[in-house]
């Protein structure tokens, strides 16, 4: 007798059952140890519990499970390369590197396997030029808007006019904290402003010398692009030499309650540029009570929700749900691939209506990606530090970044990249 051997997919058929899809691959590079676990675990909570509530209410997306892998990093660029290179195989559909460092050395590897990445306000940020590259994204907004922001916030506050005014720039000294740098020498020259460079080398708990020449020279403001312990170090520094909050200003990756909160009373007024909301009165939150938390399945303690990172991991996350909804769509199948996930991501539009239907009305700005745009439009906020409520408030809307000098950069360290590498630049 001829034996016949069936496949899953044809077994399926013959049961009259359709086969099972494979689950959609998100990996997550986290870091949970080490000096900046304490920035790295909300984000990473943020980011799989978004994933949770997508399986257990919905059934993934488009009837497609999904799958977090998370790979540990500490913070460190060799690490999350081997991250990348253990999960890529996996079936991975986009990555979120969550470091600066790691973002540099996987873009070549990004382009040669096919497979995007999403530095959302980190990364190269030239890699805002889609038609360079091509597999980076880094909507909504990046360093050289944050750069930006801090600048229109002063000329804000100035009535429109910082010449003659300091500004001390204390940065990571990596390639994270040295980003912001040509663009607020930039911006230094058309505003006739003077700008001081104070690097402070990882992990950031050593700044004595760097506070002090603040003390002596008096800028009249502060910036900071720092991460992890160096954050809370450098608000406690200005508390030490009664530097006026106010008049301090970070990055978004400067900006969480794991900055401020360690400083107590004395940091309050201190400030930071946002891109998303903060808090938990978003809709969204009763579907996570209620599908993640209540059910056991939330990623980390549960104490973590409603933070600026732990809303900020939720953010990566709904708009990779969104851009795989969209990829589905374009290519007319549940089961995609990275290829289709850029594809996806490149012909995203996030409208109000959008973060209405998830529950997370005015979460964000509007913004439409497009292979000339892969950075969206750089809308910011700044957040103030209120200490005796434990919280963030929002003291200005979303403002325009300066794109005419912007732009002028991102197009030339763009092109600069793309003759060193003999990339066309194009758009398909």
């Amino acid at each position: 007798m001829k034996m016949r051997t069936l496949t899953a997919a044809t077994m399926a058929v013959v049961m009259g059952v359709s086969p099972a899809l494979a689950d959609m691959v998100f990996p997550s590079l986290s870091y949970r140890t080490g000096p900046y676990a304490a920035n790295g675990i909300p984000f990473a909570d943020g980011y799989e519990d978004y994933f949770t509530l997508m399986n257990e209410r919905d059934g993934g997306i488009g009837g497609v499970p999904i799958k977090v892998i998370e790979c540990e990093t500490g913070y460190n660029t060799e690490k999350g390369v081997e991250c990348y290179e253990s999960t890529k195989g996996e079936g991975a559909l986009v990555y979120q590197p969550l470091s600066t460092g790691i973002t540099y050395q996987l873009i070549p590897k990004s382009a040669a396997d096919g497979i995007p990445l999403h530095t959302m306000g980190y990364g190269r940020t030239s890699a805002a030029n889609g038609k360079v590259f091509n597999t980076v994204f880094n909507y909504p907004a990046n360093y050289w808007n944050g750069a930006s922001a801090v600048v229109n916030h002063l000329l804000d506050i100035n009535d429109g006019d910082i010449k003659g005014k300091t500004l001390a720039l204390v940065y990571h000294n990596s390639a994270y904290g040295k980003e912001p740098i040509r663009t607020l020498e930039e911006l230094a020259k058309k505003h006739d402003f003077e700008l001081t460079l104070l690097p402070v080398d990882h992990p950031g708990q050593e700044q004595k010398s760097q506070w002090l020449q603040i003390r002596r020279e008096k800028p009249d403001y502060v910036t900071m692009w720092g991460w992890g312990v160096m954050n809370a170090t450098a608000i406690q520094e200005a508390a030490n030499i009664r530097y006026p909050m106010e008049n301090f200003i970070g990055v978004w990756w400067s900006g969480s309650e794991n900055d401020v909160k360690p400083v107590g009373e004395k940091a309050n007024g201190y400030k930071a540029l946002n891109f998303h909301g903060v808090g938990d009165d978003y809709p969204l939150y009763d579907d996570l009570k209620k599908y993640v938390y209540d059910a056991g399945k939330a990623a980390g303690a549960g104490d973590q929700k409603g933070t600026v990172l732990y809303n900020r991991g939720m953010y990566a996350a709904m708009l990779a749900v969104e851009a795989a909804k969209n990829a589905q769509e374009i290519h007319d199948t549940k089961e995609i691939t990275p290829q289709q996930m850029r594809d996806g991501m490149e012909a995203l539009v996030v409208t109000q209506a959008t973060m209405k239907k998830l529950g997370m009305p005015n979460f964000g700005p509007t913004f439409k990606v497009s292979c000339e745009n892969h950075g969206g439009p750089g809308l910011v906020t700044v957040n103030q530090w209120d200490a005796k409520a434990g919280e963030w408030n929002q003291i200005t809307s979303y403002g325009e970044s300066d794109m005419e000098v912007i732009g002028d950069l991102i197009a030339e360290d763009s092109s600069a990249f793309a003759k060193e590498n003999k990339i066309k630049e194009a758009c398909s």
